[in-house]
């Protein structure tokens, strides 16, 4: 995500946008007329990853809200434990293997990782934190993408939730954050081979585009998602000789509350991935961003009602995190009419997609497959329909967005199913009937998150 994404911004900014030489030493750098422009974008990268980091409560509220209550405090639990493990592990690995220095379209696939720099030298302080390194200096780069790399764990938490067993989700979380998100990552924002994927000449050649992560992010965590709960299995008495019965979440309106700092963090998430303070651009980002969202919601509430006879907050819900999931590829590319198209559709298509796994008997108490995962490589492939070729400043072709999605899901799908399977035969992966009864608060934690 280190390339720069913007409209060019020397006629908009004036002297704050003065390209600068590199600096001998970071005091010189401060001196230099381009210096505001630096620091209002690296600002901005600091204040995004506040944002993206408040999504995290918008997850544990959500799942917390959506499932029963004497799941609660566990929900709560495993957030708590993924945004903390999430951040170490990509200090201690996942950064340097997700970015490890390749060059542009060098076609690589996986990278070792290694400890986040901790030098302060004069020489590393002028690479690391001035102008030769972006409009940014390299630890905002750091913990922006920290933020970004719980949130795929986080969407597998949900999807597992109320039947999973605490200490193997722990461990499969750590190993997923550290060690197997990265490696698609690379791919795309490392410069490994989608990068380059359409060809060295991106003026002729088709390039793969995901701007803030439809698939790097969320149909990764998607897809995750299915390959865990396909070993795991349904929660008891889900689905019945009779048919599926309901399993209505406890706690509405803190879901409620969990989608709304979600839509409040999304706006970190996409603009804080233009990775500058360019006007331009972070204003548009912004529109694209609200109008998919606001109308994946208006899709999902009518299909809804369309289709189950009533309005369901629950779906409508949802439908507004899919219009934000299928816009987040292309919030650079799509201009704001086509991003309100993109997430009415993303609205459609998460509705049949709860109701297809349902039918199929793929429990996933918040939809979070159909969410991040379906709609994840929706709006990767909606950049091919409906992308500017302008506003993406590269060349728009859909067997790259398609190549990237499909790759990028099935990798997360087969290595997440291999490692989950490989822990279930090691230390099981799911608790028994018992405790699902009992409910995983009392049975995992001893305590109850609400007292009677």
């Amino acid at each position: 995500m280190r390339k720069q994404f913007t409209l060019p911004i020397l006629a908009l900014l004036g002297t704050a946008g003065v390209a600068m030489a590199a600096p001998e030493s970071y005091e010189a750098f401060t001196e230099e007329p381009g210096f505001g422009y630096f620091a209002v974008s690296n600002l901005w990268i600091l204040l995004s990853a506040a944002l993206v980091f408040i999504m995290h409560l918008g997850f544990a509220s959500v799942e917390s809200g959506l499932c029963q209550k004497k799941n609660t405090v566990n929900i709560l639990f495993k957030n708590l434990f993924i945004v903390c493990i999430g951040a170490i592990g990509y200090m201690a690995w996942g950064f340097n293997a997700m970015y490890p220095g390749w060059e542009e379209a060098a076609g690589h696939f996986f990278a070792m990782g290694k400890p986040l720099a901790n030098s302060f030298a004069e020489a590393d302080i002028v690479a690391n934190m001035t102008s030769e390194y972006a409009d940014y200096t390299y630890w905002s780069d750091f913990i922006f993408q920290a933020m970004f790399a719980a949130t795929a764990a986080t969407i597998v938490s949900g999807a597992v939730a109320e039947r999973v067993k605490l200490p193997t989700f722990m461990i499969f979380a750590a190993l997923l954050v550290t060690f197997l998100y990265p490696i698609t990552g690379s791919w795309e924002w490392g410069g490994g081979w989608l990068n380059g994927f359409g060809g060295d000449d991106a003026e002729n050649s088709a390039q793969f585009i995901d701007f803030a992560g439809s698939s790097l992010v969320h149909a990764f965590g998607g897809f995750a998602a299915l390959g865990c709960v396909l070993v795991l299995g349904p929660r008891k008495g889900k689905y019945t000789k009779d048919g599926i019965k309901p399993i209505p979440g406890h706690n509405l309106p803190l879901a409620n509350i969990g989608v709304f700092m979600l839509f409040l963090g999304w706006f970190g998430f996409n603009g804080g991935s233009v990775l500058s303070a360019d006007p331009q651009s972070v204003s548009r980002v912004f529109v694209t961003t609200a109008m998919a969202g606001f109308a994946g919601g208006i899709g999902a509430i009518f299909c809804s009602w369309i289709v189950l006879k009533k309005p369901d907050l629950s779906m409508g819900l949802n439908g507004i995190l899919a219009g934000l999931v299928g816009i987040t590829a292309g919030a650079g590319a799509i201009p704001p009419w086509s991003a309100l198209v993109v997430g009415l559709i993303a609205g459609v298509i998460v509705v049949l997609a709860v109701l297809f796994f349902d039918k199929i008997k793929i429990d996933d108490p918040v939809g979070a497959i159909s969410v991040h995962g379906v709609c994840g490589i929706w709006g990767t492939l909606s950049v091919a329909f409906f992308g500017n070729e302008v506003l993406a400043g590269e060349k728009i072709g859909f067997m790259p967005q398609l190549i990237g999605t499909v790759s990028i899901s099935a990798f997360a799908f087969a290595t997440s199913f291999a490692l989950f399977f490989i822990l279930k035969l090691i230390m099981g992966v799911r608790v028994s009937e018992e405790e699902e009864h009992e409910g995983l608060d009392v049975a995992e934690h001893g305590s109850p998150a609400y007292a009677d």
